[in-house]
């Protein structure tokens, strides 16, 4: 009997990735946990099938409420209600979109939409995974369940109806133990579900740590329940994995088969080219014409190298189409971290690509703008850009304010 598929997970941990291996029908044993958060460092890693749980700072969780029961609908319906919320994967950047239902009733259905931030540089495994998905769906809860751990240091958590996961976000908290303005992170998230129609009211709060010195008081005087606190579960694969595939794969596969198929007809034309030479190399030395016979074969040749260079060239020119720095997803996120904590600043509408950002937004305090202005302007992520940030105006909400910039060989 042929032994079962070996899988290689790699897991966010407290700290560091975990590297997780076990059978594809078993349950997984933690093989090492490293203090390593760029997973383009890990070494070592077991052979296998490798999937790669993205840590939950890396997704945007999107649930929503559709009035169809159509699944082949979903995939569509939720890249509207991005749309409309002014979040726009890279179509160039692979596939960073998936759906999963929460719940069904009725004509009507709750989903959750995942969106993927692109991948930067030394954040995908030396080895290019098979699958990927996220983290926060590879720990089994049930019934309505409320779970907070720790991955990379930051704490992070996840609501979950009936077992199936509704919401997850990461936080900036670092404390040793959950604290309150965590705890009012997660408040204001179920406020936000129940504005959209998801209405999630925990029955169950877990804390998974390995600390034994965990403080749950925080937790469960906002929500008015027992806490739970045990060492986090060893994640399992979940029953239907992602369709997740962000474009450096997706590229590398494609590249792996150009190579073979490249090296293949390399290889018979390497075949074919010797066998000719040893055949008219034999009378070289009773006739000096078989020597032109092969200048005119290398002449031949001469075009077939031009146009592989050309297809070189091309390929190198396509390249800076799909610079992962250039999506609209990665920028507006730089642009996210620059607005200033618990200031109450908003933007309304957020119009970016490669070449144009325009930020509409309000404030009640001009302080915030002002704040969000210098963060923009002096922000290494955003460097490429110039801003031109008009004064704000005063309305009955606050402070208005329109900013607008383009790299600096844009201006006039």
């Amino acid at each position: 009997m042929s032994k079962s598929t070996d899988n290689v997970l790699l897991v966010p941990g407290e700290s560091g990735w975990e590297i997780w291996s076990g059978l594809a029908t078993g349950l997984f044993s933690l093989q090492a946990a490293t203090e390593i958060q760029q997973a383009g460092e890990l070494t070592d890693i077991p052979s296998g099938d490798l999937l790669l749980l993205f840590p939950v700072k890396a997704i945007t969780a999107v649930p929503m409420r559709v009035t169809s029961n159509d699944d082949s609908l979903f995939p569509d319906l939720a890249a509207l209600h991005a749309e409309r919320l002014g979040l726009r994967p890279d179509p160039m950047a692979g596939q960073l979109t998936d759906v999963f239902v929460v719940s069904r009733e009725a004509e009507n259905t709750a989903l959750v939409s995942i969106l993927l931030r692109v991948p930067g540089d030394g954040e995908m495994p030396p080895r290019g995974p098979k699958n990927f998905d996220i983290s926060a769906r590879a720990y089994p809860v049930t019934g309505d369940t409320l779970a907070v751990w720790k991955e990379f240091g930051r704490w992070v958590f996840s609501l979950s109806h009936q077992g199936n996961l509704v919401y997850c976000q990461a936080t900036s908290r670092t404390s040793p133990s959950p604290d309150d303005t965590l705890a009012r992170e997660i408040r204001l998230a179920l406020i936000q579900l129940s504005m959209q129609g998801l209405e999630v009211s925990p029955t169950h709060v877990v804390v998974w740590s390995n600390s034994e010195s965990i403080d749950s008081s925080a937790l469960s005087a906002e929500f008015a329940l027992p806490v739970g606190v045990s060492p986090r579960p060893a994640p399992v694969l979940p029953q239907t994995i992602s369709k997740l595939l962000p474009a450096d794969v997706r590229a590398a596969r494609r590249e792996a088969l150009r190579r073979r198929n490249t090296n293949l007809g390399i290889a018979a034309v390497a075949a074919l080219y010797l066998g000719v030479i040893g055949w008219f190399g034999y009378g070289l030395w009773k006739d000096s014409q078989e020597t032109k016979k092969l200048n005119a074969m290398a002449e031949a040749a001469a075009p077939e190298g031009e146009a592989y260079a050309q297809h070189i060239a091309k390929w190198d020119e396509l390249n800076q189409a799909i610079e992962l720095s250039n999506s609209p997803v990665e920028i507006l996120s730089q642009v996210k971290d620059c607005i200033p904590p618990n200031s109450g600043l908003r933007l309304t509408n957020a119009d970016i690509s490669y070449n144009e950002i325009k930020l509409i937004g309000e404030a009640q305090q001009l302080e915030a703008v002002k704040g969000f202005d210098l963060k923009l302007t002096k922000s290494t992520d955003l460097s490429k850009f110039a801003w031109q940030n008009g004064e704000p105006n005063q309305s009955t909400r606050g402070w208005q304010f329109t900013f607008s910039a383009a790299p600096p060989t844009k201006q006039n």
